[in-house]
């Protein structure tokens, strides 16, 4: 009923897991994963213990291929599970039992394993496959860990596009884990976004991550403009449109603050700096301001 991808990518030290299904909230049962150790996809007949039993063997060091012998070795239910594995050194493999409903498979390579049931045809997981190959070199954003987000969900899509689910769509999920890299630097947990209920759960899983990226990236120190001179007035502008002063009190940096914080860029604010992603809402939502 289902089809995902579990990938590793080296250059981030990350693991994610993307995920589509014609199936209410697939994102509740299908990935898991924990960084620094590896990411677990388990689907078809889905024996949701195989997501944390998994999770501790690969903090272990087990390899992707002896968690899943583990697994389905001690489960008298194995020929009705899917399931694939990333570990901790990018090492990947994937399970499809005997009795899964047709069309059922995956393929492993170096750093992903993909897998899907019940889809129109192995089309599918191959397109997940080359699609994911395609954009390795593709870095897209400043954050390796949200590239590997958009792999995935590329990833997703051309599998989504080559047929998905033989039953058709309804929900699709996407979560990476990387040290340190969830909001506040506290947990592991890079992305986590989930599509429950929707008519094209992978198209909006892709514009969810457009929001996080705006949201939560992590300003390019290349494109930092310093908040001086005209710049430093027009910003001052914006704010004072909008209803945050800038004299006294804290000034301009105050009041940028406090107009980030309400709007939710915090995590894009730089000391004495100006990151083009904010200055560009600030000026759009000031201008919005004027002409109502």
């Amino acid at each position: 009923m289902t089809f995902s991808i579990a990938a590793f990518d080296p250059a981030s030290a990350s693991w994610g897991v993307a995920v589509a299904s014609k199936f209410l909230a697939v994102g509740s049962a299908v990935p898991w994963g924990r960084a620094g150790a590896g990411a677990v996809a388990t689907q078809a007949a889905a024996n949701l213990s195989y997501g944390p039993d998994g999770l501790d063997l690969l903090a272990e060091g087990m390899a992707a291929g002896e968690v899943i012998e583990r697994l389905t070795t001690a489960d008298r239910g194995r020929d009705h599970r899917q399931l694939g594995v990333v570990d901790a050194r990018g090492g990947a493999a994937t399970f499809t039992g005997g009795a899964c409903l047709d069309w059922a498979g995956g393929t492993a390579g170096e750093g992903f394993a993909a897998q899907g049931n019940v889809l129109t045809g192995p089309e599918v997981v191959d397109a997940v496959v080359a699609a994911y190959q395609r954009s390795a070199a593709d870095r897209v954003g400043t954050a390796p860990a949200r590239a590997l987000a958009r792999r995935l969900v590329g990833a997703l899509a051309a599998g989504d596009a080559a047929g998905g689910d033989r039953r058709g769509r309804q929900s699709a999920a996407l979560r990476v884990w990387k040290a340190g890299a969830a909001y506040g630097g506290t947990l592991d947990i890079a992305v986590d976004l989930r599509v429950d209920d929707h008519h094209d759960p992978v198209g909006e899983l892709a514009r969810l991550l457009d929001l996080h990226e705006l949201y939560f990236g992590e300003p390019d120190p290349a494109r930092l403009e310093p908040l001086e001179g005209e710049l430093a007035g027009q910003v001052a502008a914006c704010l004072e449109r909008l209803g945050y002063p800038t004299r006294g009190g804290a000034g301009l940096p105050g009041a940028l603050e406090a107009w980030a914080g309400t709007e939710n860029f915090e995590e894009r604010l730089v000391p004495g700096k100006l990151d083009p992603v904010v200055w560009r809402q600030l000026r759009r939502q000031a201008g919005a301001a004027r002409d109502a």
